[in-house]
């Protein structure tokens, strides 16, 4: 593994647990240390006569430690990562038959409970139900969602109607009381997004031109409900999502398409509100060049489900969501960890990116991010002192605004030559994710 301290500290839960990860990365702190093709583990002193019990799953990093800790991972998780990524050269290292039994039974748990919950979930979805009952309740909730959409349409014309230069005045209320509104309506996923508008106005200098797009989008969505039967099924599928009808995991195993390959984490985005945090994981497949998106919610303090590592890569087989574009995907059965990549596997220049985002917008008009890597860019700023004045250019010249990343520490780490990102493109702004520097891979303020 070529880990880095910042990639692993990227995972704590929170700085102090990062702090004192970091003061346990001393071999001096651990006993029984070793490493084989699919985990880490160690003995770490504590504050009782045993020492605690740490295993780490290089699938996608989860970890597991005899401590009474309720964080995720722990600090005795973390150390040992950081301790790994500081002394790559365990001693102790064995192949799979040398984990002790606490280790490997731990590894061998997870693997049956993965096989069990993807055969509980095929049999859940081929079970038999009650067609009946289930064809009122789906009708039911498209009369409420109906209703909702017709309601918020008659706003937005009134919205445009009388003109948005009172937006920046009037505050959040507005989009909330109409966000409220629509998950009475049981359209939670267009609810968010009105929801996320309340920043818009008066954020940026473009800010008209950048909500009467996103109305517009919102407009059209409300348009094509009217219209759902005349629309292809895939397309009437990713609406639906659009609009916030959930699909349950094991339906996507059955409907949706799987794809095996060799999956680098190119990049990861965490963003909170008051309530619940999302992380998007994005990858990019070795043989495919497809991408694919592991999303991820957390309600408060809870820990995600799993710990996907910016920069790692793992063998496994993914279920894509069905839809119009096939983007997010989930996990199916297990993942086997491979070496850490020293590169990324493909790449476009800024021209690739944007005919991308044109195809991609072609078959999803509700698009609101990819993932690719950049080829051969660089970070540049203006004359003004903000970091809206940064931008990232490639090798031909072409340019596009940057925002939201760790700007110097990309120049820093390549010393302001051209080098390929990952990036986060949502058609304004390009957000970095990471970047390899000597062979290891660097965050650049995406997660």
């Amino acid at each position: 593994m070529q880990l880095n301290e910042q990639q692993v500290l990227a995972l704590a839960p929170d700085a102090a647990s990062a702090a004192n990860g970091r003061k346990l990365a001393s071999a001096a702190n651990w006993s029984n240390l070793g490493k084989s093709a699919r985990s880490l583990w160690g003995e770490c002193k504590g504050s009782g006569a045993k020492p605690y019990q740490v295993r780490v799953d290089l699938a996608d990093f989860a970890s597991k430690c005899s401590c009474p800790s309720h964080k995720f991972p722990c600090k005795h998780a973390l150390g040992l990562l950081v301790l790994t990524a500081n002394q790559p050269a365990l001693p102790g290292e064995t192949g799979e038959g040398g984990e002790p039994d606490w280790v490997a039974e731990w590894l061998d748990k997870r693997s049956d409970n993965a096989a069990r919950k993807e055969a509980r979930a095929v049999a859940k979805a081929e079970a038999p139900v009650d067609e009946a009952a289930q064809k009122k309740r789906a009708e039911k909730r498209d009369n409420r969602v109906r209703d909702g959409l017709a309601a918020f349409q008659v706003w937005l014309e009134d919205l445009v109607r009388n003109g948005m230069a009172r937006l920046p005045a009037e505050g959040p209320r507005i989009w909330e009381q109409q966000a409220a509104r629509l998950v009475d309506a049981q359209a939670p996923g267009l609810a968010a997004r009105v929801r996320l508008l309340a920043d818009v106005p008066g954020g940026t200098d473009d800010w008209p031109e950048r909500l009467l797009g996103e109305l517009g989008r919102m407009a059209l969505a409300l348009r094509s409900h009217d219209r759902l039967e005349d629309l292809p099924p895939p397309l009437q599928q990713t609406l639906r999502q659009y609009l916030g009808y959930a699909l349950r995991e094991e339906d996507v195993l059955i409907q949706g398409q799987s794809l095996r390959d060799r999956w680098q984490v190119i990049g990861q985005a965490n963003e909170e509100d008051d309530k619940v945090r999302v992380q998007r994981s994005w990858l990019l497949g070795e043989q495919s060049g497809r991408s694919a998106l592991l999303l991820q919610f957390a309600a408060g303090a809870q820990s995600f489900a799993a710990s996907w590592l910016p920069g790692s890569a793992f063998d496994a087989e993914l279920v894509y969501y069905p839809g119009a574009l096939l983007q997010r995907a989930l996990l199916k059965g297990q993942a086997a960890p491979l070496p850490m990549p020293q590169a990324f596997s493909h790449a476009v220049d800024i021209a690739g990116l944007l005919d991308e985002s044109a195809a991609m917008l072609a078959q999803n008009p509700w698009l609101e991010r990819h993932a690719a890597v950049l080829r051969g860019v660089v970070a540049r700023r203006g004359g003004k002192r903000n970091d809206q004045d940064w931008q990232v250019v490639d090798q031909a010249g072409l340019s596009l605004p940057l925002s939201g990343g760790e700007q110097w520490l990309w120049l820093a780490l390549t010393g302001g030559k051209p080098c390929d990102v990952a990036v986060e493109w949502d058609g304004h702004r390009i957000r970095p994710l990471g970047a390899y520097a000597g062979g290891r891979y660097f965050t650049l303020g995406g997660a």
